[in-house]
């Protein structure tokens, strides 16, 4: 039952398609050991045709690691699979690069993902986020003070490349599913530490919330996520047509100006447009020059756009180390930093 159910959301999303290679992430957890056996046994009823391969790390954290391991090996091995291992030492490597443990250990675990789809020519990389995840990453961002980009959640579906196929299923369902299909999963139990900010959200707040105001937070908090993610993908098609009539030049890649690679909007155009699409279209354009939107937060979009307002002079700002904004002569220069 709960394999239909997964298949109605992948044909709903079109998250897999004829001929697919997918890297499935496995930690040998209830969630991704489901996701495996749920695929797997899909493609043996012919009703997804797709190679599927798995990649599993070993952090080096816990005592448990290696047998997980071997668990994720095993199984693998059994059921024809192929699988790739990483052994790496997060807790030394988020000293290194200074930052968290859970932030390296995500670093690392993407990184490794694209390795495998490298190598395999694998076109898709597949994680097994649930819905309860989803719910905790809404709560977690409204918490921080998020957009409404932030309470959109984890997206189903990105670049055509990433998909969370059991992002429509619950934990508990899936706790269900592994006991009566006997997978025996390992359980990592750091989960159950109140450490991080996510695992207090998991153990205390949502089951407070489902306890004294509402049993059915975790379908409500989705239910947002899901209609964000419907408004915002109709603001992007707005913002993309705004951008279209605002840009000058765009000169990225190959068809660098003068060595550099940019994009100039006009300043009179970019003007007249409302707040929140010209706070859009800031955001579009700088990911749009540089690949990413990481370090830039709201304070910098609102320095940028007052920049635009006054246009005193020839000004500039330099959000983060790989952008550089300068507006002069009646126009707004998006400037990549290399």
């Amino acid at each position: 039952m709960l394999e239909e159910k997964l298949l109605k959301t992948i044909t709903e999303y079109n998250l897999i398609q004829k001929g697919d290679n997918i890297v499935i992430g496995v930690s040998g957890g209830p969630d991704s050991m489901a996701l495996l056996n749920m695929l797997i046994n899909l493609r043996k009823e012919n009703k997804i045709d797709a190679k599927l391969i798995v990649a599993h790390i070993n952090h080096g954290i816990r005592e448990e690691a290696e047998e997980e391991t071997k668990y994720v090996k095993d199984f693998c091995d059994s059921n024809s699979i192929p699988c790739y291992i990483k052994r790496e030492k997060v807790e030394e490597l988020a000293k290194e690069q200074k930052v968290g443990t859970e932030e390296a250990g995500r670093k690392l675990r993407y990184s490794f993902f694209d390795e495998v789809a490298n190598k395999e020519n694998a076109n898709k990389i597949a994680t097994a986020h649930n819905a309860n995840d989803n719910a905790e990453t809404v709560l977690m961002n409204i918490m921080r003070g998020s957009g409404t980009s932030g309470l959109k959640g984890i997206e189903i579906k990105r670049d055509d490349k990433f998909i969370r196929p059991l992002l429509k299923i619950t934990r508990k369902e899936i706790e269900t599913y592994c006991e009566d299909n006997k997978l025996n999963p390992k359980i990592d139990r750091t989960n159950l530490e109140n450490i991080y900010t996510r695992n207090k959200i998991r153990n205390e707040l949502i089951p407070s919330i489902e306890k004294e105001f509402n049993p059915n937070i975790v379908t409500s908090l989705n239910r947002l996520s899901e209609l964000l993610n419907e408004e915002d993908e109709y603001i992007q098609k707005v913002v993309e047509n705004k951008y279209k009539d605002v840009l000058i030049e765009e000169h990225l890649g190959n068809n660098k100006l003068e060595g550099k690679e940019q994009i100039i909007l006009d300043l009179k155009k970019f003007n007249k447009e409302e707040k929140v699409i010209k706070n859009r279209l800031i955001r579009y354009t700088i990911n749009k020059a540089t690949g990413s939107m990481q370090n830039i937060e709201k304070v910098h979009v609102s320095d940028i756009v007052k920049l635009c307002e006054n246009n005193i002079g020839n000004k500039f700002l330099v959000p983060n180390k790989r952008i550089k904004v300068f507006v002069g002569k009646g126009k707004i220069f998006f400037i990549k930093e290399v």
